[in-house]
């Protein structure tokens, strides 16, 4: 078994649900473009929680959402240890951070649906969330950044929504633009990110601060199954 291989396999005895590695130097800004390889991992949310989501988010859902991302956190912090110990350089990007770089917009620093579609662990749907086959978008995304060489996954490239706009019709900020992903396409075709942020602040904040919507996720074709109970 190879380097990467040996990798991966670590990553998922850790809890994580997928794993895949890809190449991502051209999307990278300048200053980190020596940290050519992306390690994506996601993380399966718990469908019951999220089945739960129907008008509004639930206290629920909130605490959920901010468990996973410290175990995303922390996942990524085993990950960068376990590749400076091989002698790489590694940085682990946070689960959950904006940051105002250029005085007009938060973002993250850099995109963890960008390092999935590039690892191959999905695309990106009409909700502006990575949806998987396996799971829709019911999970939640961490990345590693390192200089390590390695065998890449094939990346993703088309989106396969298709004509479905549940995610869209169900949007209660009308954030959402209907428009079909495709590699390079601007966050902005896709969402109004102020709008759905402003909604939450203005109807959510009794749930907790920072709270999500997830109507967007909960409502989406591939993640919604009938479950057993």
């Amino acid at each position: 078994m190879n380097q990467t291989n040996q990798l991966k396999e670590k990553i998922k005895e850790w809890g994580v649900s997928k794993v895949g590695v890809g190449y991502v130097e051209d999307v990278l800004p300048e200053n980190l473009k020596h940290l050519k390889t992306g390690i994506s991992i996601a993380v399966r949310l718990s469908d019951e929680i999220i089945s739960q989501i129907e008008e509004m988010p639930t206290h629920t859902y909130f605490h959920h959402y901010r468990t996973v991302n410290a175990f995303i956190d922390q996942v990524t912090l085993k990950i960068s240890l376990a590749l400076q110990d091989l002698g790489y350089l590694a940085m682990p990007i946070p689960a959950s951070q904006s940051v105002n770089i250029d005085g007009k917009q938060y973002r993250g620093i850099f995109q963890h649906r960008t390092a999935a579609t590039r690892a191959g662990l999905g695309w990106i749907g009409k909700n502006a969330c990575l949806v998987t086959e396996e799971f829709g978008p019911r999970v939640r995304l961490g990345t590693v950044l390192t200089n390590m060489n390695a065998d890449y996954d094939e990346p993703t490239e088309r989106s396969q929504c298709g004509d479905c706009k549940k995610c869209v019709s169900s949007c209660p900020a009308l954030a959402l633009r209907g428009a079909l992903w495709h590699p390079g396409i601007k966050r902005e075709e896709l969402v109004d990110a102020k709008a759905c942020s402003m909604h939450m602040h203005n109807h959510y904040q009794h749930i907790g601060r920072g709270v999500v919507c997830g109507l967007c996720v909960s409502i989406c074709p591939k993640g919604n199954k009938v479950l057993k109970r």
